[in-house]
């Protein structure tokens, strides 16, 4: 199983980025905001590696200075993100 906390804790994105990722996820409402972002939500182990892929591919047009870049997406599926991971087990050290 891949460690999703880990891959979002090395997540390098602009500080104001993830502050507002970070607000948005106090009106974050899972039913309503998945259903937005994937095609069809299930479960939270499922839902990350979409969110993953999702968020990679808007990065990569935020990288290349796209004026079409949609910022508002961009910090609607890193609060997703961030909410599905903080859903997912914690992994036990042994």
């Amino acid at each position: 199983m891949t460690d999703f906390a880990a891959i979002l804790a090395n997540l390098r994105r602009p500080r104001l980025l993830i502050r507002a990722a970070r607000f948005g996820l106090q009106d974050y409402r899972r039913d309503r905001d998945l259903r937005r972002l994937l095609a069809i939500p299930t479960t939270a182990e499922r839902n990350v590696p979409q969110l993953l892929a999702e968020e990679a591919r808007l990065e990569e047009i935020r990288k290349t200075d796209d004026l079409n870049y949609p910022v508002a997406r961009h910090i609607e599926v890193l609060v997703a993100l961030i909410a599905e991971i903080r859903l997912l087990p914690r992994r036990v050290a042994v």
